[in-house]
């Protein structure tokens, strides 16, 4: 099991999310609108100012409340897609369930299908479902190994930095980054960027929570 709270695993993201939302427009600012720092740090900061008003009863409903807010307040697609990752990821979570690798491979994969769903996209598209496959399967090979929660996300993110990097590589063939066609190769993906920075996030959080157990 993994103790700890929703509330204090946003904050990690929220954090991290503020400290790169610099670089994260400017990425944003090579192959997009300039804005994808600045629409998450905003949406990131609703999320926390919702969850420091009321704690949410449980990871289900928490999530819940998470996906609603980025929807409302993340503009551009980065809000509707991560919106949907983390509603998707509720819904697999059953009232009164505790976090665990296992239940979060779950959630994992939801929130992945959930995005390439919403966004129309795979693989090699340069978006960030490029980072979050890896991931996903990183974490699961890792999960199969044997590996605790740390190890998983560990390996899900050093798996979401190899995405990252693959997206120089290719044309982008979604959003406005298309518009570019192969002048986007050489370009990181921001909202694989983002993803990256969110599990690294979440990776710092568990190693925290599990030193203390």
């Amino acid at each position: 099991m993994m103790k700890g709270s929703l509330k204090s695993a946003m904050e990690e993201i929220a954090s991290a999310i503020k400290a790169n939302k610099d670089y994260l427009t400017d990425l944003d600012r090579e192959i997009g609108d300039a804005d994808h720092g600045i629409n998450m740090a905003r949406g990131f900061d609703a999320v926390m100012a919702k969850l420091n008003s009321a704690e949410p009863a449980d990871l289900s409903s928490g999530l819940r409340q998470v996906a609603l807010t980025l929807i409302s307040t993340v503009g551009g697609a980065s809000g509707p897609l991560y919106g949907t990752a983390f509603l998707r990821a509720g819904k697999t979570v059953r009232q009164g369930d505790m976090l665990n690798p296992k239940l979060a491979l779950s959630m994992f994969r939801a929130a992945v299908d959930g995005v390439e769903e919403r966004g129309k996209a795979e693989e090699g598209d340069k978006t960030m479902v490029d980072a979050l496959e890896p991931a996903y399967r990183a974490f699961e090979d890792t999960l199969k190994s044997g590996g605790d929660f740390p190890e998983c996300l560990e390996a899900a993110r050093d798996a979401a930095k190899k995405g990252v990097e693959y997206t120089k590589t290719i044309p982008a063939k979604k959003g406005r980054a298309s518009y570019l066609g192969e002048r986007s190769i050489g370009h990181q993906d921001p909202g694989a960027t983002s993803v990256w920075i969110i599990l690294n996030a979440l990776l710092q959080y568990a190693q925290k929570i599990h030193k203390e157990q």
